[in-house]
């Protein structure tokens, strides 16, 4: 079985004003693995500073089970968010700040080369992503898969949206991470690659321009691990909805994997094409028309929504989680996604303020339902295989 590990990025935020606060350093300094903070015991998570200081990362080991998994997204939020009560902040599960934001950016080489060459994009990024590592036996099945899963990662947009503010506004997108990540040189879909050796030539000449040294595809190889990392999704509001893009990601890359094998050539839809599917994703989320993975026509989210779990239907049976997507698939079209719940929280009083404290209240919520996770096939696995947590492996 695939084992699967997740990066996410969150706000750290006023829980009275709502404005994200430049604190990443102070509650870096306040983990310590051999402490007990509160009520939490010793993380065994890894946390991490990202480009803005208004940021922190929580970032997961493998698992080879999603109740494992679900189980270390729950507890890394609110070990995080401990972290941030004794800064008198709190964390909160937002792709974007509603509320207008000056970020400070985290100081170091790396970051300082980011500021100086990117200018205003890298200014004001402020968006909190969340990235899926899945485990692939070889450089050639990773590219193979990365060739089969271009058309499916739209639909994780969509699923995932959770960013519909941007700089004190509504942006009339569901997704605005999405549109704002974009800016970046050579964020977005790829076309399809062939070999690890084109996939390594490509990069090898994209840092050959000067312009960036690891490029930020939609999908990737991992640079440290042997997985490859998808990139697409917000961070979501819901952790139950994390761990539905978490398992439909291994289930993407496992359904991929095996076509590679059968001998199943990849769709050769250009990554033009693919763009304005994930437009459609960013724009309207789970509540619009989106572009069908397989004929890249119009078509309702619920049909996309069917297509994608019809695609993975079967190595999500062979997992174990076809129950919990199932349900959890059914859940966001008929409940919403986070944009959607954002929306409703500021339209009660029209105070940004009230989304961030839904934003805080949602991010480890233990009230939530996760009794499809218990499966007898799941149960047991706290235990973490493959590479250590260190999975990051992005450029920005």
């Amino acid at each position: 079985m695939r084992t699967f590990g997740v990066e996410e990025e969150f706000l750290i935020v006023d829980p009275d004003s709502g404005y994200p606060l430049p604190l990443a350093g102070e509650l870096l300094r306040l983990h310590d693995p051999d402490q007990k903070l509160a009520d939490h015991p010793a993380p065994s998570q890894m946390l991490a500073a990202e480009l803005q200081q208004e940021q922190l990362e929580v970032i997961t080991h493998p698992h080879s089970s999603l109740s494992g998994l679900a189980a270390e997204i729950r507890a890394g939020r609110a070990y995080a968010d401990s972290l941030a009560r004794m800064t008198g902040a709190r964390i909160a599960a937002l792709a974007t700040s509603p509320l207008p934001a000056t970020p400070t950016a985290t100081r170091n080489v790396r970051y300082d080369a980011l500021m100086e060459k990117f200018a205003l994009t890298a200014r004001e990024q402020l968006t909190c992503g969340y990235h899926v590592h899945v485990s692939v036996g070889s450089d050639e099945e990773g590219v193979a898969v990365l060739d089969r899963i271009r058309s499916w990662l739209p639909p994780l947009i969509a699923l995932s949206s959770n960013s519909p503010f941007w700089n004190g506004t509504d942006s009339g997108y569901a997704s605005f991470r999405t549109q704002a990540w974009n800016r970046w040189s050579t964020a977005g879909p790829t076309d399809v690659f062939g070999s690890a050796k084109a996939y390594y030539s490509l990069v090898e000449a994209l840092s050959g321009t000067g312009v960036v040294t690891s490029p930020d595809f939609d999908a990737r190889l991992s640079v440290r691990h042997p997985t490859v990392e998808i990139r697409v999704a917000d961070v979501c509001l819901d952790a139950r909805d994390a761990a539905l893009i978490a398992a439909l990601v291994r289930a993407l890359v496992e359904t991929a994997a095996r076509e590679w094998e059968a001998g199943h050539p990849p769709d050769m839809v250009p990554a033009a094409i693919l763009r304005q599917a994930a437009w459609r994703a960013s724009r309207w989320g789970s509540e619009g028309e989106l572009l069908h993975p397989v004929t890249h026509r119009p078509a309702t989210a619920r049909n996309v929504a069917d297509a994608l779990h019809g695609h993975v239907r079967e190595a999500l049976e062979d997992t174990g989680d076809a129950s919990y997507v199932a349900e959890a698939l059914q859940r966001i079209l008929g409940q919403g996604t986070g944009a959607g719940r954002q929306r409703q929280a500021f339209e009660r009083n029209r105070r940004l303020s009230d989304v961030v404290k839904l934003a805080t209240g949602l991010t480890h919520q233990e009230s939530a339902d996760y009794s499809s996770l218990d499966n007898p096939l799941l149960e047991g696995d706290m235990e973490t295989t493959g590479p250590s947590p260190d999975l990051a492996a992005v450029s920005v």
